[in-house]
């Protein structure tokens, strides 16, 4: 199984990488496919299933189907020209992708909300197709998002090729264990041998460009939920508060009465920082999701700015590292909260996150896998319940409190050796089969937990 590094990290837009990024990105597989079939299309519709049905449009899932339709991708968004298209659509009810003829979408009626059983394949299905003249389908095909802005069709589903490159690579594994043995073999780093696998598919300026890339959007999105206040959409009337947390710590600084425990707030922040950004509709980077985007940045930025002797020439060791460890838990278990819970993403990126930060404090192979497993295991059973099916509440706060786990569970495997009764890969399995005991309600659907109670309380 190759995942890389750009796989597990991508930069999109808020607020879901599964429920926004993914369906965008479907409409675009679905257009590349009209664009080389024999049939004369005449209108586009789409049909919304399980988790994407159900919490579509709290996550903007109907609004991200409409712009991918109209040829819009996240890695490329203009906000303003999205708008613009999604404005002449409600009106004149025709959308024109790039090499295709005018096609009939009435963003009233040809976006379906389908509230029956999900489809086979994941919780989080679509159904793309084209019709002719006569409004009769001509052109069909099954998407799932399944996470991370992974798209895979049903085909792909059925054939098991939806997890992952599977062309030879210099470091195969599928496994902790196995990417820890070839560790010890080669006498490397995660990270050496996370490189080295990338280097098989791009050149060392593709690869250091693009990390560079990663990073640059992640400090940017800090800083701009860091300065920016008002209300996030959706209805909830949720207040931003990374902006007021952070001038009161700017106003704290260098008082001698203030708490250790402050550090925490730092770290939250920052997070908190993100998360907004993605609620909002911002650019983010999939870390390895967007419920989850805050958690990876927040680590980076906490050890860059507080931590002595940090250096950002390192920043490429802690995302290589961090994205070997996702990589693994995607292939294995999931990403996706409609799959398994929020243990699949902020668990997951809080394993990511510390990872990588016990790789760039100087922690072995060992010790690095021993941080991951930490912190997926204090996130097994994590439900998620986005309340009125947005991603505010809990989940801005929830990366917040995973990065503050991640940085611990990278101090404590930095005070061990690396041996430790509970390995990653039996983390990994255990969050998959609780995610599978999980009662569908508390896996993004919001039909239970703190989407049922607080509206009702």
């Amino acid at each position: 199984m190759f995942l890389s590094v750009f796989d597990m990290f991508k930069v999109g837009i808020g607020p879901s990488s599964s429920h926004t990024m993914g369906p965008m990105v479907a409409a675009g597989m679905f257009l590349d496919l009209l664009r080389n079939s024999p049939f004369e299309p005449a209108g586009v519709r789409a049909r919304l299933h399980g988790s994407l049905a159900f919490t579509g449009v709290g996550h903007a899932t109907d609004r991200a189907t409409l712009l991918g339709l109209a040829g819009f991708l996240p890695a490329t968004f203009d906000a303003a020209k999205g708008e613009a298209a999604l404005q002449a659509m409600k009106q004149d009810k025709v959308v024109h992708p790039e090499g295709l003829p005018i096609l009939r979408l009435d963003p009233a009626q040809d976006i379906l909300f389908d509230y029956g059983p999900a489809l086979p394949g994941h919780a989080n299905g679509l159904v793309l197709m084209a019709t002719d003249a006569q409004e009769d389908v001509i052109l069909q095909q099954t998407y799932y998002s399944i996470g991370g802005g992974f798209v895979v069709t049903a085909e792909d589903i059925e054939s098991g090729t939806a997890t992952g490159d599977l062309e030879p690579y210099p470091h195969e594994f599928n496994s902790a264990d196995e990417l820890l043995e070839i560790c010890a073999k080669h006498g490397k780093s995660i990270a050496d041998i996370k490189r080295e696998n990338e280097l098989s598919r791009r050149s060392a300026t593709e690869l250091e460009e693009g990390l560079a890339r990663l990073w640059e959007v992640m400090t940017t999105c800090i800083d701009r939920g860091l300065v920016r206040d008002g209300i996030l959409p959706g209805g909830l009337n949720v207040k931003r508060r990374a902006k007021g947390i952070h001038d009161a710590l700017l106003a704290e600084r260098g008082m001698n009465m203030s708490a250790p425990h402050t550090i925490n707030d730092w770290m939250s922040v920052y997070a908190m920082a993100v998360n907004e950004e993605n609620a909002a509709g911002g650019q983010v980077v999939t870390a390895p999701t967007n419920g989850a985007a805050g958690v990876v940045p927040a680590t980076i930025r906490y050890w860059l700015d507080h931590v002595p002797g940090a250096s950002p020439r390192k920043v490429p060791e802690f995302i290589l590292t961090a994205a070997a460890i996702g990589g693994l838990i995607k292939f294995n278990a999931s990403i996706s909260g409609a799959e398994c819970g929020c243990q699949a993403e902020v668990g997951s990126a809080a394993a990511m996150a510390a990872a990588g930060l016990c790789a760039v404090l100087g922690g072995t192979p060992m010790q690095v896998e021993n941080a991951a497993e930490i912190a997926l295991e204090h996130h097994l059973g994590m439900t998620c319940d986005p309340v009125k099916g947005l991603v505010q509440v809990p989940c801005i706060e929830r990366n917040g409190l995973g990065c503050i786990k991640a940085v611990s569970a990278a101090s404590l495997a930095m005070r061990g050796d690396g041996i430790h009764l509970v390995s990653l890969d039996a983390c990994v399995e255990t969050m998959r089969q609780t995610g599978v005991d999980m009662n569908a309600k508390y896996k993004e659907t919001s039909l239970g937990g703190l989407a049922v109670n607080v509206p009702n309380c």
